[in-house]
């Protein structure tokens, strides 16, 4: 009973959320550059991997690492690149 309360409470909340967030106009502009931003991520890491046989190189495409080089941009990239070569050799 206590886990449907706290479900109910999360989808409202997520809900009332969304629809204060949509009825700004700013936040549709920002909510397109961020998903553009998590685009170009992951085509930017998938160009990498393309690379693979070249470099060795391989970057796991997945929501931890495409959401650090959205964050993050290039600087992201880097520390990612440098923590699976300091980490795995």
């Amino acid at each position: 009973m206590k886990s449907y309360i706290l479900w109910g409470m999360l989808i409202g909340s997520g809900g009332l959320l969304g629809l204060l967030v949509l009825r700004n106009r700013a936040a549709f502009q920002w909510l397109g550059a961020f998903l553009l931003q998590v685009a170009f991520s992951a085509i930017l890491l998938y160009v990498i991997n393309l690379f693979t046989p070249y470099t060795h190189l391989e970057l796991p495409l997945n929501a931890a690492t495409v959401g650090t080089v959205s964050i993050l941009g290039m600087p992201g990239l880097a520390a990612i690149t440098a923590l699976k070569l300091w980490v795995i050799g």
